[in-house]
């Protein structure tokens, strides 16, 4: 009983700090004139929800276009780890996780000429 006990503890204290998905407000939309809100402003370790709203795909990602360079972590597809990957369909979502303090530039991979910022203090 005391191991049981033991175990459920265990579970307990290493799911305390995991959600499955992101604190409200941190949300993204990406509609047919671009992203809204423009501006976002976060703390480190948010975790930021962009969703296509728009009818035609659209590929968010770290500027500068095309390398995707602007966000400091290396990793991703092209250049750092800010950058979807591929063009999100209606409806679909892309989730990325803010570490590294700064404001950091954003684009439309398909359509570089929307942008947005996130602030990240």
């Amino acid at each position: 009983m005391l191991k049981f006990i033991a175990i459920i503890t265990i579970i307990l204290v290493f799911s305390a700090g995991c959600t499955t998905s992101p604190k409200e407000g941190d949300t993204v939309e990406i509609t047919q004139i671009g992203f809204v809100p423009k501006v976002l402003k976060i703390s480190v370790g948010d975790t930021v929800t962009f969703v296509n709203s728009d009818v035609k795909s659209h590929w968010p990602a770290s500027a500068n276009h095309p390398t995707h360079t602007g966000y400091p972590e290396e990793g991703g597809c092209i250049g750092s780890k800010f950058d979807s990957c591929g063009p999100l369909k209606t409806g679909e979502k892309f989730y990325f996780t803010f570490n590294q303090k700064g404001t950091w530039s954003y684009h439309d991979h398909i359509d570089s000429s929307l942008t947005g910022i996130v602030i990240v203090e």
